[in-house]
């Protein structure tokens, strides 16, 4: 279904007919009783019938009378068919019988599950702000098997009343369904970080922004159905299951002095190898291969030792 824009009439002007209508009413009763007490009982019935039909004809306006707030539609629905939305705030009336009434069952969020509540306005009133929930965390594997947790916050907002009221059952309902499933697919569709692959491979944990863009694509494709616009996906939870967050965590943490010590080693060389063409152009000493060497690891011992070097004084010659 699309949806179909409907111009409402103004409430208030259709207030004040509908207060004249009832004045007309007590006036015609009132005159048909008069003329009844007067012996004139054909023009008596006549007012009556007319008392009669004036005031079917104001309960009938009564029950035309809306309102639609700021950024809100109605939906009108005639004997079960679709005849459009209302878009414009204010006061309104339409066809009693296109303006059906109604409790709306609410949603309630606890954690992961969504929770029903049978109170509210009427269910043929559809917000049109931006509105948004969180996830619970989830627990998923990611695409090389490993455990995580992944939770994610999602502004959406209803751009098609008719499809978000008759072509799902609950669209509040499922949308946060919906989100769920679609987090899980992306958690399946990337690794949680780097580990030992390529550094320009896509990942939950480096690549933010390209996982947001996929969330919120994935949510577009499954809400699109439902009349609803995605604003906004974004992961706000993203860990290792706690059964192998410690392992994980010393496995980041080796990478991490791997990382430094190859670091450390590659100044160090660089160093050794600027000090070695220093002494050489300068002609500071000349160093046969087998001094060199003893230079280079004597160097690269004090560069890369964790601990600090303890130096050997020779008092004999240059060869002992």
């Amino acid at each position: 279904m699309k949806e179909k824009r409907q111009t409402a009439t103004s409430g208030w002007s259709m207030l004040v007919l509908n207060m004249v209508t009832w004045l007309a009413m007590f006036a015609v009763f009132a005159a048909s009783i008069w003329r009844l007490n007067h012996d004139d009982l054909k023009l008596g019935a006549a007012l009556m019938v007319g008392a009669g039909l004036l005031f079917i004809a104001a309960t009938f306006m009564d029950f035309g009378f809306f309102t639609v707030q700021p950024n809100a539609a109605r939906v009108l629905v005639l004997f079960g068919e679709y005849k459009g939305t209302v878009r414009e705030e204010g006061f309104r009336w339409a066809n009693p019988f296109s303006v059906p009434r109604g409790s709306l069952e609410q949603v309630r969020s606890e954690g992961s599950k969504a929770v029903k509540l049978v109170a509210g306005p009427n269910k043929y009133s559809v917000s049109l702000r931006a509105r948004n929930f969180e996830t619970g965390k989830i627990k998923v594997n990611d695409l090389r098997g490993n455990p995580i947790e992944i939770g994610a916050v999602v502004v959406w907002r209803v751009v098609d009343t008719a499809q978000a009221m008759f072509d799902v059952d609950d669209y509040q309902s499922y949308v946060r369904i919906q989100a769920e499933s679609a987090l899980r697919q992306l958690a399946n569709k990337y690794p949680y970080d780097h580990a030992d692959r390529p550094e320009d491979e896509v990942t939950l944990r480096a690549n933010a922004e390209v996982v947001a863009g996929s969330l919120r694509q994935e949510l577009h494709e499954r809400l699109n159905k439902a009349g609803v616009d995605v604003v906004e996906a974004r992961l706000s939870h993203l860990a290792y299951a706690p059964e192998i967050a410690t392992v994980m965590l010393r496995r980041q943490q080796a990478e991490a002095v791997i990382a430094a010590r190859q670091k450390i080693v590659h100044g160090a060389v660089s160093m050794v190898e600027m000090a070695l063409r220093e002494l050489s152009e300068k002609h500071v000493v000349e160093l046969d291969e087998e001094r060199k060497a003893a230079m280079v690891g004597n160097l690269l011992v004090v560069l890369c030792g964790e601990a600090e070097a303890q130096p050997i004084l020779n008092t004999g010659t240059l060869y002992p």
